[in-house]
């Protein structure tokens, strides 16, 4: 890889999540040890030339250090990276091998976690684990579909007034994304499209959890026994009492802090930034 394109990975931090600071201590760090090793199984087998004759390396050690990075980060397939590195896959595949354990003995590991696969799977993980869910719906505009087709007009979301797909997400308290539900049509409503994937039956009959969400899915809280919280509804329409505005807002606003953290979610979703 040439300079320049190794200094716009350092340099935009979406693609590795560290700053070019954090980079070059890691560098710094774990180059000298990379090498140690490096030698070491060099000089542990027997050989019919000296240690450091032959080809060199095509991909140092910071480029090493950026395709572990970034395969970690995005699950870049080995691949990709070798295109994109113009290297063969095997050096890919061998770099992340080597570098991979020293970033985890220098505590910068990936927890293999649970692997949540359905919507049902999510809702025990919740209620085993006693963490609180956020649920929200997100659209994704699309092209207008094709002239002709039955569903077109189901197409076009009352909210953006534009052709999109609508969405579910689910993620924990702390906005890790736990579930993203198949895509409908921009036109159906969050609260709809929640029903359609059983959310109330799992709620209903699963174990007890609390869910936030907005005031989309206001309703459901009813329909599953209170595990969804929704924000406060306004009993006063016109002339409101100022004890009952100032209780209101602040109520609205606890909610909101803590369902905000659903966004976060859906953003990393959108563009891989946490």
């Amino acid at each position: 890889m040439g300079n320049a394109s190794r200094a716009a990975i350092i340099s935009d931090r979406r693609i590795t999540g560290l700053s070019a600071d954090v980079i070059a201590e890691l560098v710094a760090e774990l180059g000298p040890l990379w090498h140690e090793r490096h030698q070491a199984r060099l000089a542990s087998r027997p050989r019919k030339r000296a240690v450091g004759a032959g080809a060199k390396h095509r991909l140092v050690f910071v480029d090493r250090l950026l395709v572990t990075l970034v395969h970690l980060r995005h699950g870049v397939t080995h691949d990709v990276l070798a295109c994109w590195f113009k290297v063969d896959r095997s050096t890919i595949t061998r770099a992340i091998g080597e570098v991979r354990p020293l970033l985890a003995e220098r505590g910068c590991t990936v927890s293999p976690g649970e692997r949540l696969r359905t919507l049902a799977e999510v809702v025990d993980h919740l209620g085993s684990s006693g963490t609180t869910g956020i649920i929200d719906g997100t659209e994704i505009r699309v092209r207008r579909p094709a002239a002709g087709r039955k569903d077109r007009e189901a197409f076009i979301s009352g909210k953006n007034k534009q052709n999109a797909v609508k969405t579910m997400v689910v993620t924990d308290g702390d906005g890790r994304v736990l579930f993203c539900s198949p895509t409908r049509p921009g036109s159906c409503a969050d609260i709809t499209h929640a029903r359609q994937l059983g959310l109330v039956k799992l709620l209903a009959d699963g174990p007890a959890v609390e869910i936030l969400a907005d005031a989309g899915y206001q309703g459901l809280g009813a329909q599953t026994g209170g595990r969804v919280s929704t924000p406060p509804h306004r009993k006063f329409k016109k002339n409101a009492p100022d004890w009952y505005e100032e209780m209101h807002e602040r109520q609205r606003k606890a909610h909101s802090s803590r369902r905000i953290r659903v966004e976060h979610g859906i953003a990393h979703l959108r563009t891989g930034v946490l």
